[in-house]
């Protein structure tokens, strides 16, 4: 898992229209990067939802929001338009940044074990830098608290 104060490696990923998301393009902003399991699916869509609900006050806090998940370009863009979501979806079809943030791990549901994105929340300053994390994260409320520990910090 990367802790607060490590610098991110750069990454590039496609987001839902193919286009190539890069760090270096994106660096000089605060970035909010949520990993979730799946598209389309209740706790991610209620994540999503919360995002893009908020994300008029992450822009005028000079935040792009970038949520990430194994799924592909194109399902991503099916999870947009069905819920009309405002924003980014990165696709990390090879699970690279899912394991370069140590998000990608064992979980167990119902007795079954299998490897799984952990839902998990990064801030990166304008330096590239972890800000502040989250791990194991309950979507209720979550998009309030980074808001908050965004502000915080740009306050800091």
């Amino acid at each position: 898992m990367l802790e607060v104060g490590t610098q991110v490696p750069d990454f590039c990923l496609p987001n839902q229209d193919e286009e190539e998301i890069c760090l270096r393009d994106i660096k000089g902003k605060w970035i909010v990067l949520y990993f979730y399991p799946k598209d389309n699916t209740p706790g991610c869509t209620t994540e999503a939802c919360d995002f893009t609900a908020a994300l008029p006050d992450f822009t005028d806090l000079d935040a792009i929001v970038l949520g990430v998940s194994p799924d592909s370009p194109k399902k991503h863009r099916n999870f947009i338009e069905k819920k009309d979501l405002k924003i980014t979806l990165l696709a990390d079809e090879e699970k690279e940044l899912c394991n370069l943030f140590g998000i990608w791990q064992l979980k167990k549901f119902m007795g079954k074990e299998y490897m799984g994105v952990v839902r998990s929340t990064f801030i990166i300053d304008p330096d590239g830098k972890v800000a502040a994390t989250w791990t194991k994260v309950k979507v209720k409320e979550h998009v309030d608290a980074v808001k908050a520990k965004l502000q915080e910090l740009q306050n800091a």
